[in-house]
This record gives C-alpha cells, sequence and structure tokens, in this order.
C-alpha cells in the first residue's frame, strides 16, 4: 500500500485495524469461542486482576462510557457472574468483583485466550516472532506518547534478569541517597534468592514497572504465613519519582493480598525512608513497632507496619 498523503495514512491504520481485529477474533460473537462479548470479557479480566473496583475504575480504565458500562454490569450481575458490596471506608460506594461463577468465567477466558496465543505464535518462525514483538511494542509506545491521561508507565510480571536489576538498583540508590554500605545489597540479594527460589505464585508476586521500555520500579509480595503477605523491595527511580508510581506498586500488593485470602499485609522499613513511609501511611497502613539497629553502617530506627485486609 502506498502511503504518500494523510488520506492514505488514515486508509492505513483503518486497514490494520480491520486487519487486527479479524485476526484475533474480536467481532465473533463469543469472544474466543466463549458466551462472553469482548466488553464483558474485559470487564471479567479486570474484575479478576483488581480487587473490588468501582464502576468509576472501570470506566476509566477501560474508556467506556458510564452508561454503557452500567449496562454491561447489570447483565453480567443478571448472569451471576459479578456482585455489587458496600465499601468498608465509604458505604456509599459500591464495590463490584465477581463471584464464583465469575471466577469461573475468568478463568475459560484465560485459558483460551493463552490457548489461541500460543497456537498463533507456533505458525510462526522465530525470526518473525520477534519481528512481531518489535513491531507491537513500537506500536504500544507509540501510541502511548499520544495518550495526555494514560500512565506513563507499564507494570509487568518478573522475567529472567529482573531479579539482577533490583538488587543492583538497591544497592546503587540507597548507597548514593542514604549512604548504606554493600551489605544492604547483600541483603537485597538474599531477599530476591529467596523470593525465586521458594516462589509461590498463587500467593506471592513481583511487579517491575516499566517506563519507555526502561525499568524503574519494582515491589514484591511474598508469603509469612498463611493469612500474612510481606511487602518487600519498593524500589522507584528517581526519574520516576512524583508520578505516582509507589502509590500505584503498594495499591497493586494489596490488591493481590486481598484477593488471595490474606488477613494482613505487613512491612518492614526504617524512619529514614519518608517517601515510603508517606505512602504507607496514605494507604491505611499502621505503625505497630519500632526499634533500634545498627545495620549497613549506620544507626537506625526500624519500623513494622500493617494493613488489616
Amino acid at each position: 500500500m502506498s502511503i504518500n498523503t494523510f488520506e492514505d495514512q488514515v486508509k492505513a491504520i483503518r486497514h490494520f485495524n480491520r486487519f487486527l481485529t479479524r485476526q484475533i477474533g474480536v467481532l465473533r460473537e463469543g469472544l474466543l469461542h466463549s458466551p462472553y462479548s469482548l466488553a464483558e470479557s474485559r470487564i471479567i479480566f479486570e474484575l479478576a486482576n483488581h480487587e473490588s473496583l468501582t464502576s468509576s475504575d472501570l470506566m476509566n480504565e477501560l474508556g467506556l462510557d458510564a452508561g454503557y458500562l452500567s449496562r454491561i454490569v447489570t447483565g453480567l450481575e443478571d448472569k451471576g457472574l459479578v456482585e455489587k458490596t458496600r465499601a468498608e471506608k465509604d458505604g456509599r460506594q459500591r464495590l463490584l468483583c465477581l463471584t464464583s461463577k465469575g471466577k469461573d468465567a475468568f478463568e475459560l477466558l484465560d485459558n483460551r485466550s493463552r490457548d489461541e496465543v500460543t497456537e498463533m505464535l507456533n505458525d510462526l518462525s522465530v525470526r518473525d516472532q520477534q519481528r512481531l514483538f518489535t513491531s507491537m511494542k513500537n506500536i504500544e509506545e507509540v501510541f502511548s506518547k499520544g495518550f495526555k491521561y494514560s500512565e506513563p508507565y507499564v507494570l509487568r510480571p518478573h522475567e529472567p534478569g529482573d531479579m539482577g536489576w533490583v538488587t543492583h538498583r538497591h544497592g546503587v540508590l540507597y548507597s548514593k541517597e542514604y549512604n548504606w554500605d554493600e551489605r544492604f545489597e547483600a541483603l537485597v540479594a538474599q531477599i530476591v534468592s529467596d523470593f525465586v527460589n521458594n516462589y509461590n505464585p498463587k500467593k506471592e508476586r513481583c511487579w517491575i514497572a516499566e517506563m519507555d521500555g526502561e525499568i524503574v520500579g519494582s515491589v514484591f509480595v511474598v508469603q509469612e504465613s498463611e493469612k500474612i503477605a510481606k511487602l518487600r523491595l519498593l524500589l522507584v527511580e528517581p526519574k520516576a519519582r512524583g508520578l505516582g508510581l509507589g502509590t500505584r506498586l503498594v495499591e497493586e500488593c494489596i490488591r493481590f493480598s486481598r484477593r488471595n485470602g490474606y488477613e494482613k499485609l505487613v512491612l518492614w522499613t526504617n524512619s529514614v525512608l519518608g517517601a515510603a513511609r508517606h505512602t504507607y501511611k496514605k494507604l491505611g497502613f499502621e505503625l505497630v513497632g519500632e526499634e533500634k539497629h545498627h545495620s549497613f553502617g549506620h544507626d537506625l530506627n526500624g519500623e513494622t507496619w500493617e494493613l488489616l485486609l
């Protein structure tokens, strides 16, 4: 296709949209050969991956009209997939969450989506797979920069190589900003080693934040006991501070812990980490213990914080 004018560019994008929607099957009556439409499936996916969202949260996340979203949610309620509950902290708010039937629907959609993508990739050579991933990343980056109100970062699960980054950047930043010695880096290395060697994906999670393809933050939830989760290794790079990333990372930890049956989320920090302490307090954590200690070359005041879920 020759693309010489603005009109040609418009036609090329519309052509690509038609091709892509046909390729991934979103125009079929039931997405992924399921009884659910694209809009219903998106809502089910969001509720499965975010604990108890409000209608406003969904509207902002999916970019849907309020009236249209309300009709879809009502339909999902009628099907027994979604239920509304009253928020504990604000009785005026209604939170949306999946029922047990809704969770079964998510499992169906998630498994079929994984199978379809696997089949699609298996039909491509390794070279074509890499071309596809590069093109996808380029398209995402181009359009992400054009949305004024979109978050400038994305969160993803950990991948090979990320634990080395977590250890390295903790060592560098805490040395630069607090003059902590290499024993802190050794502690971080031990924590990430334990996480990888004992990883339980149903009860534990790591989030890696990226901005413009560069890692800019991380946080972990690990299992302390059957009912207690522990937040660890919250880090936000200086270039990504002031964007709400630290709050977003902690919020993901809270949602994950609630969704997976924990009753309490705890963490240990030090009083000198003012920004992190502000985030914890803002999100409802309470300081429940303090202890003075000498670590990483300094006299410090350790703090234990917890959030009842």
